[in-house]
C-alpha cells in the first residue's frame, strides 16, 4: 500500500498547487510553449504533452559551468546520481528511484546502453558535445520498448542551421582538469552541417577510500577525446536525408590494490542514417538505420574485454487526423556481444510494432498507446498506456496516466559465468500517476504523485535457488514499489533574481524484504538562486540528499549530505563569455557509494567563443 506520509504529502501538495494559482489564472496566458521530441517521438509543444517532461537548454548548460552530464542532471527534479570515484568512473543515474538499467538513454535518437550491464556509459559522454537534454519521467515502453520503466533521457548534439557559426571553448580547474573543444555549423542552400571535436584530461583524485580492499592512495585521472557531427540534405521540399555520428574514446584509472596499476578503456560510437519525408500535408514518414557500439576494457593483473553492439531499424509514420495525431511504428533491434569470456558471446533480436493516438478536444487532452515486442530470447511482451490532461485554466493543467513497462534481462543476468541464469524473465512495471502544473508570467509550480509497482525484479540472490552458484546469482525473486511525489517551483523575483526549487519525497523499496532500495534516498532536492545584471549572471545551488544504504540488506548506511555550489558567467563581448564554477564550497566530505571518493572543494574556469 502507499506510504501514509507519501500519500498525505501528495494530497497536500496537489491541493496547494491548485489553490494558490487558480484564482489569478482565470485570465492569464501560460508560458508553456517550448517544443519537446522525446515524449511522443515527434516535435510537440510541451503544453500539449501529458507526460512529465523537462528540457535543459544549451544556454542553461553553458551558463551553469557544469563539468559533466551527471552534474547537469543532478540539479534536476527526480534525479539521483552515484559514482565509484571521479567523473570518469562508473556512474549511475536513478530516475524516480528507478535503476540506471531501468532508464533508456538516447543520443540523438540512438540507444547507447551496454547490452551486458543495461546501463549507459555516463562517465564517457562529454558535456561539451551536448546541445540540449530532454528528460521524460514514467514508463515509455509503448514508445521505446524494453527498459523504459523509470523514463527516458535523450541527449541532443548540435544541428546545423542558419549562417556559418564557429564555437570554441576551453576549461581548466581543480584536480588538474583541462579541456578544449571547437565546432563549426551552418547551412548552405539545401545542405546543413554541424561538426565538433574536443579533448579532456584530468589528474583526478583517489577513487577509493581507506578501508576497502582495492584502496590505492594515488590519483585516478582520465583522458578523453570526442568528435560528433550531423549532416543533412534537403532533397526537395518536405524530403530530407541526414546522417549523424558520435565517437568517444576514453582511458581512465581506477584502484585495484596498492601495488597494481589499473585502468579502463571505453569507446562509444554511434551512427545513424535517416530519411524524413512529407508524403502529404497530413502524413510524415521517418525511416532510420542506426548502430551504437560500446567497447569496454579493464586492465589490472589480468584483462577483460566487452564489446556490445546494437543495430536498429525503424519505420515511423505520423498521420494528422484533424487536431489529432496517429503514430504507427515498426522497429527491429539486434544486440550482439563479443568478449574474451566465451560464455558472453551471444546475440538476440527483437521485432516491435506500436501504435499511439494523441487527441485534443478543447481543454481536453488524451493519449493512448500499445506496443508488442517479440524477442528471440525472452519472447513476446505487450505494453500499453493511457493518459488524460485537462486545462482547468489556460495556465493550469491536471494530468493523470497509467502505463505498463518492462526491462529485458541483461546479458550479464543471463549468461555471465557463476552469476547469470538463462531462465531469467523480464521485469515488469505498472505505473499510476497524477500531476498538476501551473505556468504563468514568471511563476511555475508543479506536483506529480506516482506509484510504480515492479514484479519479477532481478537482483543478486544469495543463496541462489538454483544449485551450483556459490556466490549467488541473478534471479527473479523480488517485487518492488517506486512511489513518491515530486515538487517543483520557479519564481521570477523582479527583473534580476530567479528562484528555483525541487523536492522529491519518495519510498523506493523492496517489497519482499521491506528494505530501502540500494543507494536511493527517501528525501532529496535542490534550491538555486540566480542573479542577472546586464552582462553578468551568477548563481548559488544547494543540493541535499537524505541517508541511503549501499547494500540491499540496509546494513551499510550512507549519511545524508548537503552541497553548496556557486557559479558565474560574464558575457564581456558579443562573441565571448567566461564562466566560473565553485563546487562543494564548504568542502563537504560525503559518499554516494560506500568507500568511494568524491570531489572536495573544487574550482573550474572556462572561456567560450561563439561567432555567427
Amino acid at each position: 500500500m502507499t506510504s501514509p506520509a507519501i500519500r498525505q504529502a501528495a494530497l497536500a501538495s496537489l491541493a496547494l498547487a491548485v489553490a494558490v494559482p487558480a484564482a489569478q489564472a482565470q485570465v492569464q496566458t501560460p508560458v508553456l510553449n517550448s517544443v519537446v521530441v522525446t515524449a511522443t517521438r515527434t516535435p510537440q509543444e510541451a503544453r500539449d504533452t501529458i507526460s512529465d517532461t523537462l528540457s535543459i537548454s544549451a544556454e542553461e548548460i553553458a551558463r551553469s559551468g557544469a563539468g559533466s552530464i551527471t552534474e547537469v542532471l543532478q540539479r534536476q527534479r527526480g534525479v539521483e546520481i552515484t559514482r565509484n570515484g571521479g567523473s570518469a568512473t562508473n556512474s549511475n543515474v536513478y530516475l524516480r528511484g528507478a535503476n540506471s538499467n531501468q532508464v533508456i538513454v538516447l543520443l540523438d535518437g540512438v540507444r547507447i546502453a551496454s547490452a551486458t550491464s543495461g546501463a549507459a556509459a555516463w562517465n564517457a559522454i562529454p558535456v561539451g558535445a551536448v546541445d540540449r537534454i530532454e528528460v521524460v519521467y514514467g514508463p515509455l515502453s509503448t514508445l521505446y520498448g524494453a527498459d523504459a520503466i523509470g523514463g527516458v533521457i535523450q541527449i541532443f548534439t548540435k544541428k546545423g542551421q542558419g549562417p556559418l557559426a564557429l564555437d570554441a571553448a576551453i576549461l581548466a580547474g581543480s584536480y588538474g582538469t583541462r579541456a578544449g573543444r571547437a565546432g563549426i555549423s551552418g547551412q548552405e542552400g539545401a545542405f546543413s552541417y554541424a561538426l565538433s571535436a574536443g579533448k579532456e584530461r584530468a589528474d583526478g583524485f583517489s577513487s577509493t577510500l581507506p578501508g576497502i580492499s582495492s584502496y590505492n592512495k594515488d590519483d585516478d585521472g582520465y583522458d578523453r577525446k570526442h568528435a560528433n557531427g550531423q549532416l543533412s540534405w534537403q532533397m526537395a521540399p518536405g524530403h530530407e536525408l541526414s546522417a549523424l555520428f558520435t565517437h568517444i574514446d576514453q582511458e581512465s584509472d581506477f584502484d585495484s590494490g596498492a601495488t597494481v596499476r589499473a585502468w579502463n578503456t571505453q569507446k562509444l560510437d554511434t551512427f545513424a542514417l535517416s530519411s524524413r519525408n512529407r508524403l502529404s500535408s497530413a502524413w510524415h514518414m521517418t525511416t532510420q538505420a542506426a548502430q551504437s557500439r560500446d567497447k569496454a576494457g579493464s586492465f589490472t593483473a589480468s584483462a577483460s574485454r566487452i564489446d556490445t553492439k546494437q543495430t536498429m531499424y525503424s519505420w515511423q509514420n505520423d498521420i494528422a487526423l484533424g487536431q489529432d495525431q496517429l503514430q504507427l511504428l515498426a522497429e527491429y533491434r539486434k544486440e550482439e556481444v563479443e568478449s574474451n569470456t566465451s560464455a558472453m558471446e551471444r546475440e538476440r533480436s527483437t521485432w516491435s510494432l506500436a501504435a499511439s493516438y494523441n487527441m485534443q478536444r478543447g481543454d481536453h487532452l488524451l493519449a493512448a498507446a500499445a506496443r508488442n515486442d517479440d524477442s528471440s530470447q525472452y519472447g513476446s511482451q505487450n505494453t500499453g498506456s493511457l493518459g488524460y490532461g485537462y486545462r482547468i485554466t489556460p495556465a493550469l493543467r491536471l494530468n493523470a496516466s497509467y502505463g505498463t513497462s518492462f526491462r529485458a534481462p541483461t546479458f550479464n543476468e543471463l549468461y555471465y559465468p557463476g552469476y547469470g541464469l538463462e531462465s531469467n524473465r523480464p521485469e515488469e512495471g505498472r505505473n499510476r500517476e497524477i500531476g498538476i502544473r501551473f505556468d504563468h508570467n514568471g511563476t511555475t509550480l508543479g506536483a506529480t504523485a506516482y506509484r510504480n509497482k515492479l514484479t519479477d525484479l532481478l537482483l543478486n540472490t544469495t543463496p541462489c535457488p538454483k544449485p551450483g552458484f556459490k556466490s549467488g546469482c541473478a534471479y527473479n525473486v523480488n517485487h518492488a514499489t517506486l512511489e513518491g511525489i515530486t515538487l517543483s517551483a520557479r519564481q521570477q523575483l523582479g527583473s534580476a533574481f530567479t528562484l528555483e526549487a525541487a523536492a522529491d519525497l519518495q519510498n523506493p523499496r523492496d517489497d519482499s524484504t521491506g528494505k530501502q532500495l540500494q543507494r536511493r534516498a527517501k528525501r532529496h532536492g535542490n534550491v538555486a538562486l540566480e542573479y542577472t545584471a546586464g552582462s553578468l549572471r551568477g548563481g548559488a545551488e544547494w543540493q541535499v540528499s537524505g541517508e541511503r544504504y549501499d547494500d540491499a540488506a540496509n546494513r551499510n548506511r550512507l549519511g545524508g549530505y548537503g552541497l553548496l555550489n556557486l557559479y558565474a558567467a560574464w558575457y564581456f563581448a558579443p562573441s565571448w563569455s567566461a564562466t566560473l564554477r565553485w563546487n562543494n564550497v564548504a568542502d563537504k566530505q560525503y559518499e554516494v557509494a560506500r568507500l568511494y571518493g568524491t570531489a572536495g572543494s573544487s574550482v573550474y574556469a572556462g572561456l567560450r567563443f561563439g561567432y555567427k
